[in-house]
């Protein structure tokens, strides 16, 4: 006999104007006393406990921006480079594993006691990883470390309905967003600087220790330790048996496609201007627009008023846009900022719409998959990206990947919108 669908009354993805993410519990008097009445960044850092959650779980996912580059230098000792790719692949498929899996599992008890399995699993990988015992064994413990980090992102998320009153909520999404950029400019920063004081190995112990450090951090806040998973029927499929969810998901897996494939692109542009140190360059200015448009977003209101998700994708698709013209290297940094303004609105409105469509009690699972979505488009859009520079030779086409999976992400939200909207015409009275 099938379980009742529990998803929330809410907006199609593509009508959600977004206001007010809906909540399963009030927010506490601390949050609401310490924000001000109108949404913005400081606001929400001076909730009780906000500024400490959101730093904790950025130091506990550091990890995710230093340990490709930690594996790939540590391979690079030893093994060719195919092999050193192939532990970077077993590692983000571990991460695309293991997100759902632990976000399911803190939905259904406690965040503190699955944080510490998922990080004591990693650490384990990453020490395995080291011994470098062989080389199935060491793939294998590369997977190990990538399933086991911990779900911060989606702990994080589910967080902010109990710290804040609800118009700060969506402010506190893009601040989110916003910030972890900050984890792929310093994570590799930090692989770099461990490897030059320990060596190749220096990497991978650095990563296990700011993760080890983020989870003791996280988990031992009091509002962590407090938070309990909504008590809800159960289903096999989770969030993603609700059918306003799939395309949510399918246009964040798109959109995840887009800006892996630019960071291919973008490495193509670099060696063709004379200096693959452009490479960093530019990632670093798309960064830096993502981090400024994010700021924007909370600091005008006038900006989040008229925003719905598909115009959000739209704006972003049409971001890349300026690149296909590959002008000189100066000139193409103010592009990528640009092409990186748009992301974390449209990531922001997305965690809104999953937060009003998911089904009761999988909050953190509904997150976690967005950012598996969003990371297993990433990587196909990076290797879309390579073979299509590989086979075509022609740089513009590289960077023509990024505007159309906008474009088609557009595409199904605005599809589902539509559905959506002729359902309810049909069943409504008269």
């Amino acid at each position: 006999m099938p379980i009742p669908d529990q998803t929330h009354d809410a907006p199609a993805a593509g009508d959600l104007s977004v206001a007010h993410p809906s909540s399963g519990t009030a927010p506490s008097d601390a949050g609401a006393t310490s924000t001000a009445s109108e949404p913005s960044a400081m606001a929400v850092l001076r909730a009780q406990q906000a500024a400490r959650v959101l730093a904790a779980s950025l130091l506990g996912r550091l990890p995710l921006g230093a340990a490709p580059l930690a594996l790939l230098i540590f391979a690079r000792e030893t093994m060719t480079l195919t092999v050193a790719g192939v532990l970077v692949g077993a590692f983000t498929a571990g991460t695309a594993v293991g997100q759902p899996m632990f976000a399911r599992m803190a939905d259904r008890w406690r965040q503190p006691p699955v944080l510490w399995l998922a990080a004591a699993i990693s650490t384990i990988g990453f020490l395995l990883t080291a011994a470098q015992v062989n080389l199935p064994v060491t793939v294998f413990a590369a997977g190990l470390a990538g399933l086991g980090a911990p779900p911060f992102e989606s702990c994080l998320r589910v967080l902010w309905r109990d710290l804040l009153p609800p118009h700060q909520v969506q402010a506190a999404y893009t601040l989110d967003v916003a910030v972890q950029e900050a984890i792929f400019i310093l994570g590799p920063m930090v692989t770099l600087a461990a490897v030059a004081l320990t060596g190749p190995r220096g990497g991978l112990a650095a990563a296990a220790l700011f993760q080890a450090v983020g989870t003791l951090w996280f988990a031992t806040t009091g509002a962590v330790r407090r938070w309990l998973g909504e008590p809800a029927v159960r289903h096999w499929a989770g969030p993603l048996r609700a059918g306003r969810f799939r395309p949510i998901l399918g246009a964040l897996l798109l959109v995840g496609t887009a800006v892996g494939s630019v960071t291919v692109a973008a490495t193509g542009y670099a060696e063709s201007v004379g200096s693959r140190s452009w490479t960093g360059w530019l990632l670093a200015a798309q960064a830096t627009g993502a981090l400024v448009g994010g700021l924007l977003y909370v600091r005008f209101t006038a900006l989040r008023q008229h925003a719905t998700l598909p115009r959000a994708v739209g704006v972003f698709a049409a971001g890349y846009l300026p690149l296909l013209f590959t002008p000189v290297p100066p000139v193409m940094m103010a592009l990528m900022a640009l092409s990186g303004l748009a992301l974390p609105p449209l990531l922001t409105l997305a965690f809104v719409a999953i937060d009003e469509v998911a089904p009761a009690g999988t909050a953190a699972e509904a997150f976690a998959w967005a950012a598996t979505a969003f990371s297993v488009g990433s990587a196909a859009g990076a290797a879309a990206g390579g073979a299509l520079l590989d086979a075509v030779g022609e740089l513009t086409v590289g960077f023509l990947l990024a505007p159309l999976g906008g474009a088609a992400a557009c595409g199904i939200l605005l599809l589902s919108a539509g559905t959506s909207r002729s359902r309810a015409n049909r069943i409504e009275p008269g």
